[in-house]
């Protein structure tokens, strides 16, 4: 993460930085690190590691990479030197997700916060220097920031649950890669196959091999082929809430603001044996 000014929309093309480790592993065992190891071998100059497995996200929740207090990530974010009037860039090595899902973070209590376009990777085919090593952790400096939460940005299970049984208004999207929606393939979760009346949109497919942002009308088409007229909100979910951030970072490149991320997403949801999950394409 970057703490430098920027007054760039969504993203801007000068993420792949890993903050988090995902070791391979199977159905029901999901297990995670900070990447911070990774972060020391080659880093933006002046940038400090967020860990979405440590200071921001919520300890006592029952799923990995939970968004904590408004007030934690104001904490955390002062740690890192980011106080009231900064504007962030945040990036990673890993395809653009992690990136995507520290900015929904940020977004979700007004930090202004932008996305770097192709990450380290495109940073480095620029010409432009990495940095490597550690930094000592910043005191909290300057004046904090004061979190405002914007309602809507998240959705909770009870909600998702009304929503795929008819029972209000909304239209859940699947940001799984297509075998992940269809149960064909491994899980890190405890069940395979998606939350019923949901539609499938995988978020890597929004980006080209570099892991930039397709070009805004190939963009809108793919979207476009999947939500259609679709009743708002449009809630996103994938295994855990971060390849579904992706999802929401292309949305909001295309104007909308009806957005919201099931954070537990199936993690959470796969869980309990009496919520459904469907099999298939």
């Amino acid at each position: 993460m970057d703490r430098r000014p920027s007054r760039r929309s969504p993203t801007g093309r000068p993420g792949r930085h890993r903050p988090v480790a995902l070791p391979p592993r199977y159905d029901g065992d999901h297990r995670s690190g900070s990447g911070h190891l990774r972060w020391t071998e080659r880093h933006l100059p002046g940038s400090r590691h967020a860990d979405l497995t440590g200071r921001l996200s919520d300890p006592e929740a029952s799923h990995h990479f939970a968004a904590p207090s408004s007030r934690a990530v104001a904490v955390a974010l002062a740690r890192l030197g980011v106080g009231e009037g900064s504007e962030v860039v945040t990036y990673d090595n890993g395809g653009g997700i992690w990136a995507a899902r520290l900015w929904w973070t940020l977004q979700a209590i007004s930090v202004p916060a932008a996305v770097l376009d192709g990450g380290l990777a495109a940073w480095e085919a620029a010409g432009h220097p990495v940095a490597v090593g550690t930094r000592p952790e910043l005191a909290p400096t300057g004046t904090p920031i004061t979190p405002v939460p914007r309602p809507g940005m998240w959705t909770d299970l009870r909600d998702v649950a009304a929503i795929s049984r008819g029972e209000r208004p909304g239209t859940l999207v699947c940001a799984l890669p297509a075998g992940g929606y269809a149960g064909t393939v491994p899980t890190r979760y405890s069940r395979r196959g998606h939350i019923p009346a949901s539609r499938s949109l995988p978020g890597r497919e929004l980006l080209d091999s570099e892991g930039h942002f397709l070009p805004v009308p190939e963009l809108a088409a793919r979207i476009d082929a999947v939500l259609g007229s679709s009743d708002p909100p449009v809630v996103l979910y994938c295994g855990g809430g971060v390849s579904a951030a992706v999802v929401a970072l292309a949305l909001t490149l295309l104007g909308r603001d009806d957005v919201s991320v099931y954070d537990g997403s199936l993690e959470e949801w796969s869980k309990d044996p009496a919520l459904p999950l469907e099999p298939g394409g």
